[in-house]
C-alpha cells in the first residue's frame, strides 16, 4: 500500500475519531479508504464496556467520574464516530455542570447525543428538547402558559438549528409558546447516596394550546410540530453544514461572525446541504458524504486540535488505558487547563474554536502534556515504537529513524522547518548502532528525545 493511502486513512481517523497507531493504520489501509468511511457512519456495534467495571474504577457521581467514563469510551470504542460526533453535539448543544448540578443528568446527555447523534437531525432535536439538561440550563422548566419563558426557544433557534436572520422576533414568541409545559420530573435528593434521574414531563395545563404562527405556518403547535418545521428549512441545513465543515473539514470564524462572514467554501456547503434533504435530515448520511469528498481529503491540517483530541490522541500513541484502571479520571484537569472542560463548556454558545484554543499559557500546557506521555518508555504504545525501530539491529542514518519515528507516530508530516529540527537531534550522536546492545539505552533515549520534539512540533497542534 502507498504512503498517501497511510497518510489519507491517518487524516480521516483523526477527524472522525481520535487519532489511529500504526498497526491500525496499516489494517484500515488494507480495507480500503471508502469502506472504512462506510463503517464508521454505519456502526454495527457499540463498545463492548462492562458497566459495572467501569463503576468499580470510575465509581462515585462526581461529574469528574462520568468524565472518566467517557474518555475511556472516546479512547476505547471501536466505532470512534459514535464519541466524535457526541463531541461534536456537546460543542453545539452546550450544557454546562456549574449550572446544572446534575452530574447523572450530564452524562445521559451525551449518551443521547451517542445514541441519536448519526440519525435524523429532527430526532436529536426532540430528544434534546426532552433532555432534563438541557430543560434546566435554558430555562424551559419556567416556560409556562401566560408567563413564556423565551431562553429555549431562543437558542433552539440562534445555536442549535437555523443560526441568526432566519426568523424573526415574533417566530421567537412563537416557538417559546410551543415548547410552554416541557418540563421534567424532580429527582431524589442527592444525598446521602447521590444523584438520581430525572425525566422529561409534558404539562398540559402549563401549555399553551392556543393558535401560533411560526415561520409562515399556523396551528395549534406543541414543540414536535416547531421542530417539524425546524428541520424542513433549507437554513437548517445550511446552518448545520456549516457547523460540521467547521468541526470535521477546516476551522471557520466562531459562530455569531457567520451571518456577515461568508464560508471559506460554499460548494462544500452546497453538497452537505444536498446531502441533508436527499436523506430527510439524517447525519450519517451527511457525514459520508463529507468523508467521501475531495474538499475532506485535502483539509490535511487545516484544524487546531482540540485539547481533547490532542489529549486523545497523545494516550493513543502512548497506548494507556486499555483498560479501566484508576488514573483516567485524572485526564479532566489535562483539558481543563488547555481550555476545555468536558462537561462544563463556559457558554451556551460552547468552546470557541480554532485558533482561539492556543495562547502562550495553552500551548505550554499542550505540549508539556504530549512531552511528558511519550517519554514514559513503559507505556505500551512507546514501547512498541522502541521495539520497531531497533529490532532491526543493524546501523541506522539519523533520516532514517526520524522518518520511522514519524510514520510510527501515526504516519505524521511535518514542514521542512520542522523536519530539519528533528534531524537536527536525531544527527547530535551520530549514526543509531541497533546491533551494539551497549548503545541501546542511550539509542532509546535519543528516540524519546527525537519524539518529544515530534509531537512538541506545530504540526501536531494539526489535525
Amino acid at each position: 500500500m502507498s504512503d498517501n493511502q497511510i497518510e489519507l486513512i491517518a487524516h480521516l481517523m483523526r477527524r472522525a475519531g481520535f487519532g489511529a497507531s500504526r498497526e491500525e493504520l496499516t489494517y484500515l489501509a488494507e480495507k480500503g479508504y471508502s469502506s472504512v468511511v462506510s463503517d464508521l457512519v454505519s456502526p454495527t456495534n457499540d463498545i463492548n464496556v462492562d458497566e459495572d467495571l467501569l463503576l468499580r474504577y470510575y465509581g462515585g457521581e462526581a461529574h469528574r467520574s462520568h468524565t472518566g467514563k467517557w474518555v475511556y469510551r472516546m479512547l476505547n470504542n471501536p466505532n470512534p464516530l459514535i464519541e466524535k460526533v457526541a463531541l461534536f453535539w456537546h460543542h453545539i448543544f452546550a450544557t454546562g455542570i456549574t449550572k446544572v448540578e446534575n452530574p447523572y443528568a450530564c452524562a445521559t446527555q451525551i449518551e443521547t447525543f451517542r445514541n441519536f447523534g448519526m440519525g435524523k437531525f429532527d430526532t436529536l432535536l426532540l430528544n434534546l428538547s426532552k433532555d432534563p439538561a438541557m430543560i434546566f440550563w435554558l430555562d424551559n422548566n419556567e416556560n409556562r402558559t401566560g408567563e413564556p419563558n423565551e431562553n429555549y426557544g431562543r437558542e433552539l433557534l440562534e445555536l442549535f438549528s437555523m443560526g441568526v436572520g432566519n426568523y424573526t422576533e415574533f417566530d421567537l414568541k412563537e416557538c417559546a409558546r410551543a415548547f410552554t409545559g416541557w418540563t421534567f420530573t424532580q429527582p431524589l435528593p442527592r444525598y446521602p447516596v447521590g444523584d438520581w434521574p430525572s425525566f422529561f414531563e409534558f404539562r398540559s395545563d402549563a401549555h399553551d394550546h392556543g393558535e401560533k404562527q411560526f415561520l409562515g405556518h399556523v396551528g395549534n403547535f406543541n414543540g414536535e410540530d416547531i421542530i417539524e418545521i425546524i428541520a424542513k428549512q433549507p437554513a437548517t441545513a445550511l446552518f448545520l453544514a456549516r457547523h460540521m465543515y467547521n468541526f470535521f473539514v477546516a476551522d471557520e470564524p466562531q459562530v455569531p461572525a457567520w451571518p456577515h462572514t461568508p464560508c471559506q467554501d460554499p460548494d462544500a456547503l452546497d453538497e452537505l446541504v444536498k446531502s441533508y434533504f436527499a436523506s430527510g435530515g439524517n447525519i450519517a448520511s451527511m457525514l459520508e458524504t463529507l468523508f467521501n469528498s475531495d474538499f475532506f481529503k485535502k483539509s490535511q491540517g487545516k484544524k487546531i486540535k482540540s485539547p481533547t483530541e490532542l489529549m486523545l490522541g497523545i494516550l493513543k500513541l502512548s497506548g494507556t488505558y486499555k483498560f479501566p484502571e484508576p488514573g483516567m479520571n485524572n485526564y479532566w484537569s489535562a483539558t481543563d487547563v488547555m481550555g476545555q472542560e468536558i462537561f462544563n463548556p463556559p457558554t451556551v454558545e460552547g468552546w470557541h474554536t480554532g485558533k482561539e484554543w492556543i495562547d502562550g499559557g495553552t500551548l505550554n500546557e499542550r505540549i508539556n502534556f504530549a512531552t511528558t506521555e511519550v517519554s514514559n518508555l513503559n507505556n505500551p504504545g512507546i514501547k512498541f515504537i522502541l521495539h520497531r525501530i531497533t529490532s532491526n539491529k543493524q546501523t541506522m542514518s539519523p533520516v532514517e529513524v526520524v522518518d520511522q519515528i514519524l510514520d510510527l507516530s501515526g504516519a505524521m508530516v511535518v514542514g521542512e522547518s520542522t523536519k530539519a529540527t528533528l534531524m537536527e537531534c536525531a544527527e547530535e550522536g551520530g549514526d543509531f548502532e541497533m546491533d551494539n546492545p551497549n548503545e541501546l539505552a542511550e539509542i532509546n533515549d535519543r528516540i524519546i528525545q527525537i519524539l518529544q520534539l515530534a509531537v512538541a512540533s506545530r504540526e501536531y497542534q494539526f489535525a
